[in-house]
């Protein structure tokens, strides 16, 4: 990419050592998507939200000075919002020309050479997941009035997606598929998300940095919840508690000032298991008493 992707396997190792600096962990992850991308592939990230993708995204662009654009995927993204408008203003006053063209996120990354980076990717209707196409296998894109958009070197399509959420999603069929690569990216372990929330949230109390990572982790596996958190709830916990304890004046946390932060932190990122009748507020604070208790943060 850019000159850089495509140079001998020392330069490429050495970009992997300067990229993986800047991150925690991921080292599997960093090594696969610099593959794909030094090949010359689209990629297809799969996993649930708060699992760092775009972060890794954001620190490859980083390092090789590539644009990353981002799409949120929704029913909203139609075709013409992905590739682009004529501005009906410029239209009215001496019709359509090249000059008055809006360029969407797709044709904006393939003539900049950029990373187009699509959240969310199976939300796309399908007229627009069929738009990508020939952007990923031609590396061209013809529009109307306009012309051909042909891709610099380094443009690449990068997809994210949960698999696991059926709601609202666009099936996404098997030519679309064929031509990304695909990489799982999952929870990291306990210690790597401990320290992703000292670097996000700052130093603060080990023992309370212990507790939120413990609960968030504990919530994606009880019966009660049918989707957790993500290492982002650990991280909000951290912030909270901080301001909470300085607002209150109390210098130990108590039962009922974590189950409080819990409440606010938590309780908008867990989903519950409706069979179970319990609320998101109940589950929350029932995860963090159970951590307070494991890792006997109270006295």
């Amino acid at each position: 990419m850019t000159g850089q992707l495509g140079r001998p396997a020392g330069d490429l190792l050495a970009s992997y050592g300067a990229i993986a600096a800047d991150l925690v962990g991921r080292e599997v992850q960093l090594q696969g998507l610099l593959a794909v991308l030094a090949a010359g592939r689209n990629l297809l990230l799969e996993g649930p939200p708060g699992t760092g993708k775009s972060t890794l995204l954001r620190a490859a662009t980083r390092h090789f000075g590539l644009p990353l654009l981002l799409v949120e995927g929704n029913s909203e993204m139609t075709p013409q919002k992905m590739i682009g408008y004529h501005d009906p203003s410029a239209v009215l006053r001496h019709g359509y020309r090249s000059e008055d063209f809006v360029l969407g996120p797709l044709p904006e990354a393939m003539s900049s050479g950029g990373l187009l980076y699509v959240e969310e990717f199976n939300r796309l209707p399908e007229d627009t997941l069929n738009t990508l196409l020939t952007a990923m296998s031609e590396r061209e894109l013809h529009v109307p009035r306009f012309g051909t958009v042909t891709a610099e070197e380094s443009f690449r399509l990068i997809a994210a997606m949960n698999p696991f959420d059926n709601i609202g999603t666009t099936r996404v069929s098997a030519s679309v598929y064929d031509r990304l690569c695909r990489m799982v990216v999952d929870y990291q372990g306990e210690e790597e998300e401990r320290e992703i929330v000292c670097l996000r949230a700052g130093p603060d109390r080990e023992d309370i940095v212990r507790l939120a990572v413990r609960a968030v982790r504990d919530s994606r596996a009880h019966p009660g919840v049918r989707w957790g958190s993500s290492v982002r709830g650990a991280i909000d916990f951290v912030l909270i508690e901080r301001s909470l304890r300085e607002l209150t004046g109390s210098t130990a946390p108590t039962a009922a000032h974590l189950a409080r932060v819990a409440e606010l932190a938590l309780s908008s990122k867990i989903v519950p298991n409706e069979t179970w009748g319990r609320s998101a507020e109940d589950l929350a604070r029932e995860l963090t008493l159970a951590a307070t208790r494991s890792l006997a943060v109270l006295a």
